[in-house]
């Protein structure tokens, strides 16, 4: 079992400085839409493990975190 998600602090800065713009009296129609830069990887390997599947160690060693 796999995810991919973006970095957990970053999601947060960008609400803030959007928040911080529109309080300054941005129109929300001239704000960009931005894509987070990193997304973490997780692997799940108890999720795997129950669900009878094999996890390469190629795949273990390439996860940004690892749920064992």
């Amino acid at each position: 079992m796999a995810a991919s998600t973006a970095s957990r602090p970053r999601p947060v800065i960008q609400a803030a400085g959007f928040v911080d713009r529109l309080m300054r009296g941005a129109r929300a129609a001239d704000l960009l839409v931005e894509q987070p830069a990193h997304y973490e990887r997780v692997l799940n390997l108890r999720a795997a493990a129950a669900l009878g599947l094999t996890v390469p160690p190629s795949m273990t060693m390439g996860a940004d975190r690892v749920v064992r």
